[in-house]
């Protein structure tokens, strides 16, 4: 099992099977706050699909396609983060995150993305770390921001979101960039 401890309140865990329950359950605390920007989040969400979610991840996974992971703070999972997809040919992965309303506000997911690019760096090989925002979502678009990533660009209508179609902002930051990055902050 993965597991990446970041501090002594915050640990990344490979979400697993066992995780089925509790991360319904922290989905479904928070379904009208999460539903404003998750497509996947609808009302139907049941815990049969966080189960089919959860066994997605781990295909992924074993098809060293992308994974999830728990993000759990004082013990607590508080959201996910993880590779949305891995492309090996071209060394390139795009993060993607989310986090219980009642866990905003504490660094976590600035945390959590830090410990995974450097882990997509120095682990996985990656060039190029990408982190893709609705254009609207402002907390989501500060954190990428906060860590130094250049914006690419903006794609048009890119994710249908309910009943609308919203633009994504397209954030990356390259190997050689991240590094003289920690090195300034050290």
């Amino acid at each position: 099992m993965l597991r990446l401890r970041i501090n002594d309140d915050i640990e990344l865990c490979l979400l697993e099977e066992r995780h089925t329950e509790m991360s319904f359950a922290l989905v479904d605390r928070n379904r009208s706050h999460l539903r404003t920007w998750m497509p996947w989040v609808k009302p139907g969400y049941s815990l049969e699909d966080s189960r089919s979610y959860i066994k997605d991840n781990l295909k992924r996974l074993a098809d060293n396609a992308g994974f999830d992971l728990s993000i759990f703070y004082r013990e607590q999972m508080a959201g996910q983060i993880g590779y949305n997809r891995l492309d090996w040919d071209n060394r390139t992965t795009e993060l993607g995150y989310w986090l219980g309303e009642s866990f905003q506000g504490r660094g976590l997911v600035t945390a959590a993305c830090r410990k995974l690019i450097d882990y997509a760096f120095d682990e996985l090989k990656m060039n190029r770390v990408e982190i893709r925002c609705a254009a609207a979502n402002t907390r989501s678009r500060a954190v990428p921001e906060r860590l130094g990533f250049q914006q690419d660009g903006i794609l048009r209508q890119a994710e249908w979101l309910h009943d609308a179609f919203v633009d994504l902002v397209v954030y990356s930051t390259l190997a050689g960039e991240w590094q003289r990055n920690s090195a300034l902050q050290k």
